[in-house]
């Protein structure tokens, strides 16, 4: 795997706990939750054994691809494995300040997680860089991206749109996708999109209405 891009032991520029620690604590206790082996989260996850018993005790290095991975393995939202941070009152996220969760071709910044009645929502930063392709096998939620600085392409389930400054593209981010830098880097806004109860199963998802009534 990729280390973090601080290199060394990863501790938040904040003083608070670090991606590393924040997955190992909430990893264990997902795995737990779901009464999976070790093995079994390595089968769902096709991360290696060794792999997933070093992020549980906070020893591993976690890339985009694992955290993404794992989420959809234990059918969580990826804030649920990385988020740490108090709710209400008034709330200042400084992006030099937070760490960077780097995949192959994208960095990503955990900025806010929203929690409003039935849904989740999860804001990142995000910047592809343009180095290579960011590719998901999928996983639970819908995507909404907001370019803000250079040129997007967005594949999903074969489906192919170009995105420059202002354009915003929104999708089922349980089909396969991929983000590819036109011009590098790409400044954007992700937010991730949940119900509290969804899964990958078919469960009913946020931007599918409910059935009416006859």
């Amino acid at each position: 795997m990729d280390a973090l891009p601080n290199g060394g032991t990863p501790v938040a520029e904040d003083g608070g706990p670090s991606i590393r620690d924040m997955l190992a604590v909430n990893l264990r206790a997902a795995r737990a939750a779901r009464g999976l082996s070790l093995s079994e989260l390595s089968r769902r996850s096709g991360i290696g054994k060794a792999t997933l018993s070093q992020l549980e005790a906070g020893t591993g290095n976690p890339t985009i691809e694992t955290v993404f991975s794992l989420s959809r393995a234990l059918e969580v939202a990826i804030s649920d494995l990385l988020d740490h941070r108090p709710r209400g009152g008034l709330t200042v996220v400084r992006g030099a300040e937070v760490e960077v969760l780097r995949g192959e071709g994208i960095d990503l910044r955990p900025l806010r997680r929203i929690e409003a009645e039935s849904s989740v929502f999860e804001v990142y930063d995000q910047v592809v860089r343009g180095d290579a392709p960011q590719r998901s096998q999928g996983h639970v939620g819908v995507e909404h991206t907001v370019v803000q600085a250079g040129g997007l392409r967005v594949e999903v389930a074969g489906r192919t749109v170009d995105l420059g400054p202002g354009d915003y593209v929104a999708f089922d981010a349980r089909e396969p996708h991929s983000y590819t830098a036109l011009a590098a880097p790409v400044h954007s806004v992700l937010l991730l999109q949940y119900r509290a109860d969804e899964r990958l199963d078919g469960r009913p998802h946020p931007l599918t209405p409910p059935p009416r009534e006859t």
